[in-house]
């Protein structure tokens, strides 16, 4: 049982670490949406904790402008937190059918709009008042399903604040997401120390990806790449809602 367990992960953040090192996201919610094919939905996200601070990490402090997208994307982040904290539970109290619904949803709902020609613009105006809430659902959501893309990455790309730093500004919600998300999980006595351990043992796998997908980026087709990522999304998520209803 273990051996498979250490083989599906490794699998799987492998994939994502990949799939991140060539556009910069997709570690958390192919991780999340792999992992409850095989697991309860608290324990997918107590594996999910190490890769996803590390990488996070890797790519916050690389960026060009960590401080000042710091101070712009604040009232997102506290939004985020709250909403996250104050749904604490919710993910190991709801069913756990319930859970990969709604997480299936998601996945599949974020890999429905990165194929659509849809395509959002913030104004200043709008971001002061449009970033809290926009925190607060992505926490809230992030509370019951371990998944904290939507609404907050297509929030970002609305921005229009380019490439490198929107990647940066990526991986600064995904870092406080899941920050916030390790209190809920702690507060529900999911991350044990052999979670934890197995979430340190995917951070190798997740690590090993990333570099190779760093490495391909300039050798593939991004455009090509992302819808292929979108469709699996699609494909994923469907999957799981329509398995968790069956």
């Amino acid at each position: 049982m273990l051996t498979s367990t250490l083989i599906v992960i490794a699998l799987t953040f492998a994939l994502a670490g990949f799939v991140k090192g060539v556009i910069g996201l997709g570690l958390p919610t192919i991780s999340m949406g792999l992992l409850a094919l095989v697991m309860p939905t608290p324990q997918a996200a107590a594996v999910l904790v190490v890769p996803s601070i590390i990488t996070n990490f890797w790519q916050m402090f690389d960026g060009p402008a960590l401080r000042e997208i710091t101070r712009r994307l604040w009232p997102m982040l506290a939004g985020i937190c709250i909403g996250t904290w104050s749904a604490a539970g919710m993910m190991t109290s709801a069913p756990s059918s319930a859970s990969k619904v709604v997480l299936g949803l998601c996945i599949a709902g974020y890999g429905l709009l990165g194929l659509s020609a849809v395509r959002f613009h913030v104004t200043p105006a709008v971001e002061r008042w449009l970033a809290f809430p926009v925190g607060l659902a992505t926490g809230l959501l992030a509370a019951g399903t371990g998944v904290f893309v939507i609404p907050s990455v297509p929030y970002l790309q609305a921005l229009e604040m380019g490439r490198d730093r929107l990647v940066q500004a990526l991986a600064i919600s995904f870092t406080v997401s899941t920050l916030a998300l390790v209190g809920n999980l702690v507060y529900g006595n999911v991350f044990s120390l052999e979670v934890a351990g197995l979430s340190a043992f995917a951070l190798i796998p997740a690590l090993a990806g990333m570099a190779i997908g760093q490495f391909a980026r300039t050798r593939l087709s991004e455009a090509a790449f992302r819808r292929v990522f979108f469709v699996s999304l699609v494909a994923l998520g469907t999957y799981i809602a329509w398995r968790a209803v069956g």
